[in-house]
């Protein structure tokens, strides 16, 4: 039985490590930027007076992902914010492999053209490095979310990290893979 590879991890073995050695004349293959890890984190500052809030957060962050969710805590206290250390706060999924391909396939092709009035993502949000961030302001763009049930409408972070040298190279691999980047 031969083993199952995610269409956009196929897409980017058979055409865009040729396109990007074309572009960017690579004399290795390891000089080629590759995706390592997306993360998918959500902030539940209500959280504080309600965990019910948090508990259904995480449960839906797992449901997009389709991978277990990790709890976070504060690092400090806040007094203005009646934030202790160490209270929940937030939940944080880092995806690998097939995982991190199906997610991104269906953030490219499915999620994002969800959006209301979506007019591409913020080709300036990479850090200097090559990792790009993309902030999800409603959950209820993923299909696996169902609308009846969810507790309150909140936000994803999403986190790409990838092995590129600098932002140039990392925009390339992205707009390749079929990020929609805003002229």
């Amino acid at each position: 039985m031969a083993e199952y590879t995610p269409r956009l991890k196929k897409m980017y073995l058979e055409t865009v490590r040729k396109e990007l050695v074309d572009e960017f004349g690579y004399k290795s293959p390891m000089q080629i930027p590759r995706i390592e890890k997306v993360s998918v984190s959500v902030g539940v500052g209500d959280a504080i007076a309600n965990k019910k809030f948090l508990d259904s957060a995480t449960k839906e962050l797992e449901q997009i992902t389709g991978q277990h969710a990790v709890k976070t805590k504060a690092r400090k206290s806040i007094a203005n914010f009646k934030l202790r250390e160490g209270m929940e706060i937030g939940a944080k999924v880092t995806l690998r492999g097939n995982y991190m391909w199906e997610f991104l396939e269906r953030l490219l092709n499915v999620a994002l053209p969800r959006v209301k009035d979506f007019r591409g993502v913020n080709p300036k949000a990479f850090d200097g490095k090559g990792n790009y961030s993309l902030g999800i302001q409603e959950q209820i763009i993923f299909p696996e979310i169902d609308y009846d049930k969810i507790e309150r409408v909140s936000g994803l972070n999403v986190a790409i990290v990838t092995t590129a040298k600098n932002d140039d190279e990392a925009r390339s691999l992205l707009r390749k893979l079929g990020m929609p980047f805003r002229k």
